[in-house]
Formats: structure tokens, C-alpha cells, sequence
């Protein structure tokens, strides 16, 4: 018998722990991050109508690399790992480029979660992770076939994990996590006693 894994979702996992400096620079992110989330009135706003467990600067701020020299570090770190995500997913992007065109810092509070969604208009999204206390929640993936799946029984407790419907992925700082954008996921409820902070982000096509 013979099984060939056709259509496979790829997913992209780094670290920024290993760079130089990587301690003084993920400080200095926290910093960016919880600055944000104290002075941006608008995102707080945005939060509270919207039942935001804690706060997320999507909504209100679309400058974060001008705003603070640690988002634009953090930039030039990404474009790097998505132009190596691209190349490993054989994607032609002819005379176009892949641009970061948003990034948005998140504190979930504990006991706070983010609901199962996509990134309409954009190629690749992704996160990076700034502070994960104990406790804290991983990314959960869902097979795109599962709506497709009208009549198919469940997965077993043991299957391997490339043929599991969900697939959850626990970070640690500086942990850096990329899909393609229209592969839904989602963030459980925050087990922790602390905020889990990430940086989010998608690249478009253009």
C-alpha cells in the first residue's frame, strides 16, 4: 500500500531566542506592546464594544514599525522568515513582492480567548510571542477539509498529528508562527495568571 500526502498545509515555525541580543530586544517589545496598550485610547475603545478579552492594537493603530523602533526591528526579522516560508511553499510571485501591510500587538487577559477566524486579503499571517506565562494559551489549528468532512467519523485520540482535525501549538518567547492566510485558527481561553502578549501580523501580494 501506498499513501502520498497530497495538498499539505505547511506551517512555518522559527525562533528569534537564538538571535543575538534576543533577551534585550524581546524586553524592549514588551515594553513597545504594553506602552501601546496603556496610551491607545481608541484600541481600548475598540476592545470593550467588541468583547476583546484584553486589548489589541488591529482596530486603531496601522504604523506600529514608525511608532517604535522595536516594531521596526521586529519588521526586518519577519520579512526574513517570510521570504524563507514563501520559497519553501514554492510560491511564484512573479513581479510582485510579499509587503507587510499590518501588524497589531495583543495582551489577552486571562480567562480571555480569540474565536476561530481567517485573514481574508491577505498570502501569509502569522504571530510572534512575546511573553507566555505558565498556564498561557497555545495557537489551535483546524484541518480546511473539515467542512468538507459531512459524513466522516471521528479521528482517534492517537492519530498522528498530520491527520488530527485540530492541531494546537504551544509557543515560547521569541517562538515565531506562519500559515497561509486562509487556514483558520484560533486562541483558547488564557489558562494563565498573566497576560499572554504576541505580535500578529499579515503579508500581501503585491
Amino acid at each position: 500500500m501506498t499513501l502520498r500526502p497530497l495538498f499539505v498545509t505547511e506551517i512555518y515555525e522559527a525562533s528569534l531566542a537564538a538571535d543575538r541580543g534576543f533577551e534585550a530586544f524581546n524586553a524592549e517589545l514588551e515594553e513597545a506592546c504594553r506602552m501601546l496598550a496603556a496610551e491607545d485610547r481608541a484600541g481600548r475603545a475598540w476592545c470593550k464594544a467588541n468583547g476583546y478579552g484584553g486589548y489589541t492594537s488591529y482596530a486603531s493603530l496601522d504604523d506600529l514599525p514608525s511608532r517604535a523602533s522595536a516594531f521596526a526591528d521586529l519588521k526586518r526579522k519577519l520579512d526574513r522568515h517570510a521570504a524563507a516560508y514563501a520559497e519553501a511553499l514554492g510560491l511564484d510571485l512573479g513581479a510582485g513582492r510579499l509587503r507587510l501591510d499590518s501588524l497589531w500587538v495583543n495582551l489577552l487577559k486571562p480567562g480571555a480567548s480569540h474565536s476561530g477566524h481567517i485573514h481574508p486579503h491577505s498570502v501569509l499571517s502569522g504571530t510572534v510571542y512575546v511573553v507566555v506565562p505558565p498556564g498561557a494559551s497555545a495557537l489551535k489549528l483546524e484541518d480546511p477539509r473539515l467542512p468538507l468532512m459531512m459524513a466522516a467519523p471521528p479521528r482517534r485520540a492517537d492519530a498522528p498529528e498530520t491527520a488530527r482535525s485540530f492541531v494546537y501549538l504551544q509557543p515560547q518567547p521569541g517562538t515565531v508562527l506562519m500559515w497561509e492566510s486562509w487556514l483558520r485558527h484560533e486562541v483558547p481561553a488564557n489558562a494563565a495568571r498573566a497576560d499572554r502578549v504576541s505580535v500578529s501580523f499579515n503579508y500581501s501580494w503585491r
